[in-house]
């Protein structure tokens, strides 16, 4: 069955935060396809306060959570649904699914996470409500016995691999700036500039008061340049653009997750040339030296050859598998085990 047969005039409630408007992305991707989509952020609200005190110690939060999925219960009770779509889990209590299930008892429940559970582990709690289950993280598919599907990368990035434009750029890091990310692109840029390439870096933070409270609290942020720091997230269509001018994108995955980035199907998706410190990348059926370096995040050794072959293109099958259709067609309709990492069954 094709993706737009399964999703046409399908009634679908989907939970998710707010990730750089990706699922804005993913609302416009099922409406494209004939869905009806009703969207609630997964927290009751967004401010910094509320990521804080939901990360750090959700149970003086809890009482506001349960409000807001009380409110969405109530709102949604003469309504039909066919599927119920979480996103990441951080938030949604297991009596809302529970409730939710007595209210609709043919909706089809359907779970995918794009971060690890050592670092987010409230969506274990409900794991069992959903009756298909799916994680970008290998490791936790194998230890929770659920299914294995990576990111994907979003339409607008085939146009840059279809266009094959020159290069400003040798070298482009884009990310939030967490962990060990600055130390290592810092001595990764310096290097490639010593090799007479040019390259474009920017950090993200979410706001000055979480970079000053990091700064007390996390060792790694004090060696950050304050000046570096970018309080604004780029647009798509800046981070588009600095993807058409750049050869090799570099991804400095989080120390303690080993799923692959979003910027790692980015760099598939527009055709170009990703280094990076997750060792993990190997393991994937699109893997190949040519196109992928990767580098020890404690001992950095940098090849200039990388930078002056050409791209090798994926197969075409490959290719759409890692398009977001690809990632739709997976969740919702059929899955592709045993595509992606052989260890995987």
């Amino acid at each position: 069955m094709k993706l737009r047969e399964y999703l046409h005039n399908k009634n679908i409630i989907f939970f998710s935060v707010q990730t750089f408007n990706l699922e804005k992305e993913i609302i416009g991707k099922l409406k494209e396809y004939g869905a009806f989509v009703d969207y609630y952020d997964e927290r009751p609200s967004n401010n910094i306060f509320a990521k804080g005190i939901i990360r750090l110690k959700r149970s003086v939060y809890q009482h506001r959570i349960d409000k807001y999925y009380k409110n969405i219960l109530h709102q949604v009770a003469h309504k039909k649904y066919d599927i119920l779509f979480v996103n990441r889990g951080e938030v949604v209590p297991g009596f809302f699914l529970e409730e939710f299930k007595k209210l609709q008892p043919k909706c089809e429940m359907v779970f995918y996470t794009w971060d690890s559970f050592t670092n987010h582990t409230h969506p274990t709690t409900i794991l069992k409500y959903f009756d298909k289950k799916f994680t970008f993280d290998s490791d936790d598919a194998v230890k929770y016995n659920i299914n294995f599907r990576p990111l994907f990368y979003l339409d607008s990035y085939k146009s840059i691999k279809e266009e094959k434009n020159k290069w400003e750029y040798d070298l482009l890091f884009l990310g939030t700036a967490h962990s060990d990310r600055y130390e290592i692109s810092t001595k990764i840029i310096q290097w490639s500039e010593n090799q007479g390439f040019k390259c474009f870096s920017y950090y993200f933070m979410h706001s000055r008061l979480v970079y000053f409270y990091k700064k007390k609290y996390d060792q790694t942020f004090k060696k950050f340049d304050f000046k570096k720091l970018s309080f604004k997230s780029l647009t798509k269509n800046e981070i588009l653009e600095l993807y058409r001018k750049t050869n090799v994108i570099l991804d400095i995955n989080h120390p303690g997750q080993k799923g692959l980035t979003m910027r790692t199907f980015e760099a598939l998706g527009a055709g170009k040339k990703l280094i990076t410190t997750n060792k993990e990348i190997e393991k994937y059926s699109f893997y190949s030296p040519n196109n992928v370096y990767i580098i020890n995040r404690d001992n950095i050794i940098l090849d200039k050859g990388f930078f002056e072959t050409v791209y090798e293109d994926v197969n075409q099958e490959l290719y759409y598998k890692a398009s977001i259709e690809g990632w739709l067609y997976c969740v919702f309709v059929e899955k592709d085990l045993n595509y992606w990492i052989k260890e995987i069954a």
